[in-house]
């Protein structure tokens, strides 16, 4: 079954966010991407809210609900006390753990598991109770032994970091390599009964070599590029640019 797509819509937000104007309208930008094929919508709330803000959570909640019950919620972000009230108030069908520093631009690492596996298990015990599924974001280097890590603190799904994989838009060699190194992340992650999503830096261009490599991919988590794409050809057109790269038939 090809991966599904989720549009992160917090680069949208982002330029909302430069005026104290209501455009361009994150969610209606949402039900565009619905509309088009995108099988949910992602964001990653940060506790400045500098792109997606606490406000736009019961909208884009309600969107789904009302219009598109079909799709899933995916909120990402650090397991603070603010942030998983948020969850449990939203209820999202997917909450994506990262470790993050509140002054990050964005996130750029995996987490180190080893570490902080009993931490994260009570996190998600506490998510998983209440019927949401947890995802892990892992760093996609290639080592098996961080998804037995995973598995062990109730995850249900870990979700690759493709950075270092979209950083090679300008040397395919290095992107095959790279490829290859998430691919051994994913194969080790679903020996242990994980499923894999991933996300960042994923373009139409570097999807088809990621979803022939992990056939099995559940998900991909896309904003910065998809974004970038949807000023030059439109959201609609751009969600099934993104889908047929996924390997939908849309």
């Amino acid at each position: 079954m090809p991966a599904k797509l989720s549009v992160n819509l917090n680069a949208i937000a982002m330029l909302r966010n430069r005026r104290d104007l209501p455009w361009p309208n994150v969610a209606n930008l949402g039900r565009i991407a619905l509309a088009a094929g995108a099988s949910g919508l992602t964001v990653h709330p940060r506790p400045d809210q500098r792109h997606i803000r606490f406000s736009d959570l019961p909208v884009l909640r309600a969107l789904i609900d009302d219009e598109f019950p079909q799709a899933e919620f995916n909120i990402e972000g650090y397991p603070s006390e603010d942030f998983l009230a948020l969850c449990e108030a939203t209820e999202p069908e997917q909450v994506t753990l990262v470790p993050d520093d509140p002054s990050q631009a964005t996130s750029d690492h995996g987490w180190d598991l080893g570490r902080h596996q009993d931490f994260l298990k009570g996190i998600v015990a506490r998510l998983s109770g209440k019927g949401m599924r947890v995802s892990l974001f892992v760093d996609g280097d290639g080592r098996p032994e961080p998804m037995a890590l995973a598995r062990a603190t109730g995850a249900q799904r870990v979700e690759l970091y493709t950075g270092p994989y979209g950083g090679c838009h300008d040397d395919p060699g290095q992107a095959v390599r790279q490829v290859e190194l998430l691919g051994r992340t994913a194969d080790a992650a679903k020996a242990e009964g994980l499923e894999v999503n991933a996300g960042h830096d994923l373009t139409v261009e570097n999807l088809p070599l990621l979803v022939k490599r992990i056939p099995y991919l559940a998900e991909v988590s896309i904003g910065h590029g998809l974004t970038a794409d949807a000023l030059e050809y439109g959201m609609a057109e751009t969600v099934r640019r993104f889908c047929r790269a996924c390997g939908q038939a849309i």
